[in-house]
């Protein structure tokens, strides 16, 4: 036990989180680990500096608050990963897994890239099968679709022909223009968007991770788009399952496929496998691999035990609140009794995209959600436009205090 104590703690420094080497035979890439959380930590910021989605952290860890977990709270990051059941070649991502690979080498030498994508919900779902990337272009500028202006227009929020770069741009600062017309690979201004069902059916990465993407691949480079939810691989000598659908989304097609498979590796390897915890893994759904082969005696640490790392103390994702003056402007978003409610309303607003600054201030027996400072009132208003329609919040106007006021008020306390 001492032994293995000393080789975590020379891991928990080191995790990776982007870059594998894939053993021939393998498919199971990566290694779970569990954080301790810090005060103000939420999981969309933890997901974003271990460059995982939301849905992966939040399902590995049922129960834990996405925006108000406790202090001290210990989490499970989902950094082990396997791969899709297509051919290793350029790029493969898998839908069900919110989550894309890059493929570079050959089967005798091969490395995997992989990074967490945002996807397009089922009514305006993302796009399967085989193409290539036709064009890349570094500051896109985003041509709105006739369908989401629309729906834009309903919602009172009209929008123009075309978005420029800049803050605005929902496409970031890189974009892959896939030979499926309509279709990118892009960045976005919602970062905390990835590993949710939140596009308009495009790929969409975090900024850091889609520069990494555009740098490492060429044009023509091919793109295979999967949806398997179920997922077998094999790995340091077990079989893995992985599931990323809860029961009630049962594929009923898909489920065949991977109980046959089951079956047959367990006939042709002469293995039993461990059916209590298929079950298991199939009623959980937390996208983890697991070992499904009865436990031998001195197997060893296999892929899935996870290591501890420290907390990274600086999270260069999180939002950067900044001071909130008297003499700017600002808007109260709302006015509540429980604090915790505050301070879980507060983090939703600070990840809008793009962020709204917001903090929560205690006045006698209520805690107000106030975001800004603004610099002015047109900008104070289309934060209050903004909240009502990203998030259905009545914004009221804070004027801001003018200038004399203050100074008469520093005098009196004199």
């Amino acid at each position: 036990m001492k032994k293995r104590r000393r080789f975590i703690n020379l891991l928990e420094e080191n995790i990776e989180r982007n870059e594998f080497a894939v053993a021939k035979g393998d498919d199971v890439i990566g290694r779970p680990a569990f954080i301790s959380l810090e005060k103000g930590d939420t999981l969309p910021d933890i997901a974003r500096h271990f460059s995982l989605g939301i849905n992966g952290v939040s399902a590995a860890n049922p129960g834990v608050d996405i925006w108000v977990p406790k202090a001290g709270e210990r989490i499970l990051l989902p950094l082990s990963f396997i791969l899709p059941d297509a051919p290793r070649k350029g790029i493969v991502i898998n839908l069900a897994a919110m989550r894309l690979f890059q493929f570079k080498g050959d089967s005798e030498s091969m490395k995997v890239l992989t990074y967490p994508v945002g996807i397009g919900p089922e009514e305006r779902s993302s796009p399967t099968g085989q193409m290539v990337v036709a064009r890349k272009v570094i500051r896109p500028t985003w041509h709105v679709p006739s369908s989401i202006a629309r729906d834009h227009r309903k919602k009172g929020d009209p929008l123009p022909a075309a978005v420029p770069p800049g803050p605005q741009n929902p496409l970031g600062e890189y974009a892959l223009y896939l030979s499926k017309s309509g279709y990118l690979i892009h960045g976005t201004n919602k970062p905390a968007s990835i590993g949710l069902r939140a596009t308009n059916g495009c790929l969409r990465l975090y900024p850091e991770d889609v520069k990494k993407l555009f740098e490492n691949t060429p044009v023509k480079t091919p793109v295979c788009i999967v949806n398997q939810p179920y997922l077998l691989g094999q790995g340091d000598g077990n079989i893995y399952l992985a599931v990323h659908a809860p029961p009630e989304d049962l594929d009923e097609v898909e489920f065949d496929k991977i109980y046959t498979k089951l079956r047959n590796i367990e006939k042709e390897s002469g293995r039993k496998l461990d059916w209590s915890q298929v079950k298991k893994v199939l009623a959980e759904a937390r996208g983890i691999p697991v070992p499904i082969f009865e436990i031998r005696e001195g197997s060893g640490i296999g892929v899935a035990d996870p290591i501890e790392v420290k907390h990274p103390g600086e999270l260069p994702g999180r939002p950067q609140i900044p001071e909130l003056k008297s003499e700017a402007w600002s808007v109260l978003a709302a006015d509540l009794r429980d604090e915790i409610e505050a301070v879980r309303l507060a983090a939703i607003i600070n990840h809008q995209g793009p962020p709204i600054p917001a903090r929560v201030l205690s006045k006698d027996d209520s805690y107000q959600v106030v975001a800004g400072p603004f610099n002015d009132i047109q900008e104070a208003k289309e934060a209050i436009k903004r909240l009502k329609i990203d998030l259905e919040i009545e914004g009221l106007l804070i004027e801001p205090v003018k200038k004399k006021t203050v100074e008469k008020k520093e005098v009196m306390r004199r």
